[in-house]
């Protein structure tokens, strides 16, 4: 029920209708925007929660202490600060924060390397207080904010995204459409727009205020986004005038806005604001944050335990004994499955290998999926996936079942994963529907550094994984009463090869601790929705079967239907 609840609250927000108020001259514009104060939780998070902002000297000034006040207000209400600045990060890449350059950090091939030091970053690049200690883990916020040159946006107020680089509002669409691609992959984070502050100069003024309407109002429902994970803030709009606003009021979200598009709180002249301007910022935005936090919250998915609470082999167990001497028998950790579920099997690794290998025969890529007793958790064995993928190609160790799976009475999957090496990035995918319109549905997970030296719980609910991009249920979740097959794939950035290897076990599906499995289940997909057509194979040779079918009977859905599925794999890089 609270994921329709924030459905139907998104759909709200996106149909509100701006209300025209006559008792000013001005043209007075008022979004209401509202929720029922009764959703609405504003106060701080319960525990510390870890935040990190990137910014520039516009950001700076709102963090400082007796300036914006920005950092100290976000540790009163519980937020552990962290922040980027000039010259920060691999490559530099701190620099970088106009609209231009948030696909650098959140859709290229080095984005992995970015987001594992932002994720850990945990200094301090501006003047403001903390009063409590690191609460150790991963940033749990980014926010992201470019400065007010990036108000000055050339093109038209209603020009659609444009993939053309330039510095114009239908580029800037184009980007911040994109980032979605990755926020989807990490219902775990919660990433928040702070929108680009105003300009005095009023050349470009009416563009940045379309676009930031759009961000605000459009952006999130034009492209159907599914989570709670991405939020607003519509700093730009705050800034041009004191009777403008973006706050939580009377228990109910209100986006005010008077008409006027340019810089109100200007520094005697300067663009950088000043200190009244920064500091109502910050009275307005710490209530809408803790709302989006507990909004996220509700839907976010189940973390991960600490390393430093997990029953798992520690690094000294896991390191060879000296010299010739070798153990005689290897050490077999049990591991609970996490607490906060039960589990019913889907493959524990332990009998006959089911499980296919598929890749793209037209590509020098490779992989094998085997089970070994090399490593396990709970038993004797886990099953060892070695790839190498080429640039913009696939592979996939997939699990084809002889007939249609109701897994409709429980609420996800779950599995534990060890890895060779941190920043790989891997898909668990569920396949949906009839052989003739089967659907494809992913979660893309990169491992953990912890995952070197320990077993990673991971529990997936049916509402994480989405329905992939190219295909007709893009970001709807999966209907799981018409499971045909699970998968664990591997695809590429863009010109960039993906390589490693990974360790999976027990594979199960998992339940509420009260028994009741899932209380709201999807729409059921038509049989007859999907493609539409069967993807032409003809350039595409099937390798050689790893493992055998699950039952002859499944020859049909494995070697025919499910690979007509499983080569538009390759296309995930392409389309994101």
């Amino acid at each position: 029920m609270k994921t329709i609840r924030f459905l139907l609250i998104g759909l709200l927000l996106t149909i509100a209708l701006p209300l025209v108020a006559r008792a000013e001259p001005t043209h007075t514009i008022y979004l209401p925007l509202t929720i029922d104060a009764q959703t609405l939780d504003i106060s701080p998070p319960a525990q510390p929660v870890k935040l990190i902002f990137i910014h520039h000297s516009t950001g700076e000034n709102w963090l400082t202490d007796d300036y914006g006040n920005l950092g100290r207000e976000l540790a009163a209400n519980n937020y552990f600060v962290s922040d980027t600045n000039y010259g920060w990060g691999p490559d530099g890449i701190g620099d970088r924060t106009d609209i231009v350059n948030w696909r650098e950090w959140f859709r290229s091939p080095s984005t992995p390397t970015y987001m594992q030091a932002l994720f850990n970053e945990s200094e301090q690049h501006a003047n403001y207080t903390r009063t409590f200690g690191d609460p150790g883990g991963e940033n749990q916020i980014v926010m992201f904010k470019s400065c007010f040159p990036n108000s000055a946006l050339e093109g038209s107020p209603d020009d659609p995204p444009d993939p053309n680089e330039a510095f114009s509002v239908g580029h800037a669409k184009y980007v911040y459409n994109d980032l979605l691609n990755y926020f989807v992959t990490r219902p775990d984070k919660l990433f928040i727009v702070i929108t680009a502050p105003p300009l005095q100069d009023a050349t470009y003024a009416d563009n940045a205020r379309a676009f930031n309407n759009w961000l605000y109002n459009d952006w999130l429902a034009e492209n159907s986004y599914p989570l709670n994970n991405v939020a607003v803030f519509d700093f730009y709009n705050v800034l041009t005038h004191p009777d403008n606003h973006h706050r939580i009021n009377n228990g109910q979200i209100e986006h005010i806005s008077n008409g006027i598009n340019t810089l109100y709180y200007d520094s005697d002249g300067d663009d950088h604001l000043n200190i009244a301007g920064s500091q109502k910022a910050t009275a307005e935005y710490i209530p809408l944050l803790n709302y989006y936090y507990h909004r996220w919250m509700e839907t976010a998915p189940i973390e991960q335990i600490p390393p430093a609470e997990q029953p798992v082999p520690t690094a000294e167990d896991q390191t060879p004994p000296e010299g010739d001497a070798a153990p005689t028998e290897k050490p077999q950790p049990i591991v609970p499955l996490p607490p906060t579920s039960e589990a019913q099997p889907i493959d524990d690794f332990e009998g006959e290998n089911h499980w296919q290998a598929f890749w793209d025969g037209s590509t020098a890529t490779s992989i094998t999926c085997t089970f070994t007793d090399e490593k396990a958790i709970g038993r004797e064995q886990s099953m060892r996936i070695d790839f190498e993928v080429a640039a913009d190609s696939w592979a996939t160790c997939s699990l084809v079942f002889a007939s249609i799976q109701d897994w409709s009475d429980t609420q996800g999957i779950t599995f534990f994963y060890t890895a060779a090496a941190p920043a790989l990035l891997f898909d668990v995918t569920i396949y949906s529907g009839s052989p003739e319109a089967l659907t494809s549905y992913q979660y893309t997970i990169e491992t953990v550094p912890e995952s070197v030296n320990q077993w990673i719980p991971v529990e997936l609910s049916w509402n994480q994984i989405l329905g992939v991009d190219w295909e007709a249920n893009a970001r709807n979740p999966i209907n799981p009463s018409q499971v045909t097959g699970v998968a664990i794939g591997f695809s590429t950035n863009p010109n960039t090869p993906n390589r490693g290897t990974i360790w999976v076990d027990s594979l199960r599906n998992w339940i509420p601790p009260d028994g009741q499995g899932q209380t709201e289940n999807p729409e059921a997909e038509s049989p007859t929705e999907g493609t539409g057509e069967q993807p032409q194979t003809e350039s595409k040779t099937p390798p050689e079967e790893v493992g055998n079918p699950l039952c002859p009977a499944s020859t049909s859905i494995g070697a025919i239907g499910l690979m007509a599925a499983i080569q538009f794999h390759q296309k995930k890089r392409e389309k994101l």
